[in-house]
């Protein structure tokens, strides 16, 4: 019996010693993700990415490619609007490609190393290793992360809780936060392939366009120009509409909101226009890429611009900061009120 009670005593001993073994510590982790990195040559993943903006929610398929060193595809689609833009990366610059316009835009930017992407594994890896005060724990299935953002809004935007899979480390729930923990942002990543392998092409800009507009409805672009004037939800003290004028242009419509306040002041243009050929050659952006969750835009210090779903938008302001600019911007994809 002593004999009996004596193996059993040592086998829970040597299988206590073999999880203690096999459980990881923090920092183990975020030296195996450095080390994953450095060794990663290129990917491809798909996931869903669910925007909320107030009550209402906005789901987008979201597929990711890179090759190393800096190149990038990723495919944004609206599936109930069956909207997609597109944003391109390769040794010619930063590309934002939206086939139903017909239109492509050129930036100088750096993006995207210059700030945090819930949909990029290495940005993610990149923010887990930058953030010394990260929180870690683990679940039965996933590691878990929470660390500071890099977003240019941060002080909106300042939280994030990363899930990786235990198996390979790769990315499997992402979630961007508010000050008040609620996620605003969700990537749920549904497929990650490792050094994936990629066709010489896959990168260029004049070919994504061509696929992108093949895939795209008959009707796409369309001739009807009209659309519903939305109104930014993000509200500035003591600023508040004062006009709001409509104007028929040769080729579509646009409508010009003026918002007025003793500090702050700005005006927002929202233009549809008939979908013309595409140019042979894109067109240069003067401003730095910014992602404004539904879509992608370009900011300088006296205005934004982007495109959503057929419009054109652009907020003009000469004491708005740049941040301000950008929520004021992403208040509009939500509910249309004044």
């Amino acid at each position: 019996m002593r004999k009996k009670l004596l193996l059993l005593i040592t086998g829970l001993i040597a299988i206590f010693m073999l999880a203690a073994c096999g459980s990881k510590s923090q920092e183990d982790i975020v030296k195996e993700l450095d080390g994953k990195q450095k060794d990663l040559t290129s990917y491809k993943a798909k996931a869903k990415m669910t925007l909320k903006m107030g009550s209402d929610s906005q789901v987008y398929d979201v597929e990711i490619w890179h090759m190393d060193p800096n190149f990038y595809r990723v495919n944004l689609k609206n599936a109930e609007k069956d909207q997609s833009q597109m944003i391109l990366r390769n040794n010619e610059g930063v590309f934002v490609l939206t086939p139903a316009l017909k239109k492509s835009f050129r930036f100088q930017s750096d993006w995207p190393q210059n700030s945090s992407q819930a949909y990029l594994y290495e940005s993610l890896i990149n923010d887990i290793v930058a953030d010394k005060e990260a929180k870690f724990s683990t679940t039965k299935q996933h590691y878990v992360f929470e660390t500071k953002t890099r977003y240019q809004n941060n002080s909106m935007l300042p939280i994030q809780e990363i899930k990786l899979n235990r198996k390979d480390l790769s990315p499997a729930v992402v979630k961007v936060m508010d000050p008040d923990r609620n996620a605003l942002v969700t990537v749920e990543f549904a497929k990650v392939k490792f050094n994936a392998d990629f066709d010489k092409d896959d990168f260029d800009m004049k070919k994504n366009m061509t696929r992108a507009e093949l895939n795209m409805p008959a009707m796409a672009g369309g001739g009807d120009q009209s659309f519903t004037i939305k109104y930014p939800t993000y509200e500035i003290a003591g600023t508040k509409l004062i006009g709001e004028k409509e104007v028929k242009i040769e080729d579509g419509k646009r409508v010009v909101l003026t918002y007025d306040g003793k500090k702050k002041s700005y005006t927002l243009v929202q233009e549809k226009v008939k979908a013309k050929a595409a140019a042979t050659s894109p067109t240069y952006v003067d401003g730095d890429l910014v992602d404004l969750g539904v879509t992608i835009g370009a900011v300088t210090d006296n205005s934004i611009s982007w495109t959503q779903d057929g419009v054109d938008y652009m907020i003009a302001s000469k004491n708005l900061t740049r941040e301000e600019m950008i929520e004021v911007a992403k208040s509009v994809q939500g509910e249309a009120v004044k």
